[in-house]
């Protein structure tokens, strides 16, 4: 090669590659940076971005709040429904002396009349979504449900005098209740559910006001479908036949955190289980 084949010569050469290595070196070092720093984006299909969801996403409904933080979520927040007798109003179990109690199937007070149905023990882990699902003991979880008739005792015409399928624990150093009841009916409009508010502590599980989450509990179709074609609970069948989770009022939008994993049988009973999440 001559001079007229390369006429910027070999100082303008080294000049170039010296450029041109050093900004390779600035590219490599940024790359680097960014990387430790979990910088870099994802890039994946479906060309925006507006889908993508992160671990501290909240999705709002009309209903609910749902808040994912690491690997546990925070529940939905749902109605207490018509029939609390948490303080809402002028009923408040949650005042008299013996509502607090694991086996929640008789009545306490005036009536020890036991609630019949299939035998249920319904178990919340309570944690924590603000500290990597960190296990929330001393807080207290109030539960009430309809009994095998589809009534809510205080409330429904027949069992007002009865204060029965429902109660109240503190959490344990698990972050664990548990409780022995019966499964739920299924009434006319409505899902199959279980209602429950959580408390700080249970000194202030006393009234409403004191409340830090409120939710229900979708019991699982299978379950429901073995439990209503046994004895007792023959008018849970066709109000079953007639409702799903995508038309509930409650659940419609979504009841995946919501509902629990439930094993067992009609003759040795159920168990039920839920993870409830909570910003703590």
């Amino acid at each position: 090669m001559n001079m007229h084949d390369h006429p910027h010569g070999l100082a303008h050469d080294l000049q170039t590659l010296n450029a041109t290595l050093m900004k390779r070196r600035r590219a490599l070092g940024w790359l680097a940076s960014a990387s430790a720093a979990g910088a870099l984006p994802l890039i994946g299909c479906g060309g925006s971005d507006d889908s993508a969801t992160s671990a501290d996403d909240t999705t709002t409904t009309t209903t609910t709040t749902t808040t994912t933080t690491g690997s546990c979520s925070v529940i939905p927040t749902e109605t207490n429904g018509p029939y609390p007798a948490d303080g809402t109003t002028s009923l408040n179990v949650l005042a008299l002396s013996g509502i607090v109690r694991s086996d929640i199937r008789s009545s306490f007070g005036s009536s020890t009349t036991t609630a019949s149905g299939v035998p249920l023990t319904v178990t919340l882990a309570l944690v924590n979504t603000n500290s990597s699902c960190a296990s929330l003991a001393g807080y207290a979880i109030y539960i009430w449900h309809c009994n095998q008739a589809g009534l809510y005792s205080l409330y429904s015409a027949g069992v007002t005098g009865e204060n029965y399928l429902r109660g109240v624990q503190a959490t344990d150093s698990s972050g664990q209740v548990t409780f022995t009841t019966i499964f739920p009916a299924c009434y006319s409009g409505r899902w199959p559910h279980i209602h429950f508010e959580v408390y700080p502590s249970l000194a202030t599980a006393t009234s409403v006001s004191n409340v830090v989450k409120t939710s229900q509990i979708a019991m699982t179709e299978a379950a429901c479908d073995t439990v209503y074609a046994s004895s007792g609970y023959s008018a849970s069948v066709t109000n079953f036949s007639q409702v799903s989770l995508s038309t509930d009022n409650v659940f419609s939008d979504g009841a995946t955190l919501e509902t629990p994993t439930i094993t067992g049988s009609v003759s040795a009973g159920y168990a039920l289980a839920l993870t409830v999440g909570i910003a703590a």
